[in-house]
């Protein structure tokens, strides 16, 4: 059963996060990441719409997801010390 439990708590905890922030942080760039998709789906048919949502949308996760992991990471020497 421990096993099954760590399976779970093993990735948010080396991001020093529990188990629902980590829930809820990677649903939201999913989320995010299903509506860039169908931004990028109308803006095929209608070229002048959602121009630049998708790029725009995947900059932000890209940079949230890389400050996410030097705070996490930071947070992980400061515990060290």
């Amino acid at each position: 059963m421990k096993r099954i439990i760590n399976l779970f708590l093993e990735h948010p905890r080396s991001r020093s996060e529990t188990y629902i922030e980590h829930l809820v942080c990677a649903a939201s760039y999913g989320f995010k990441m299903i509506f860039a998709g169908f931004a990028v789906i109308i803006h095929s048919i209608f070229p002048f719409l959602f121009e630049t949502t998708a790029s725009d949308l995947c900059k932000k996760i890209v940079s949230d997801v890389k400050d996410r992991l030097d705070s996490s990471l930071s947070q992980t020497n400061s515990q060290k010390n």
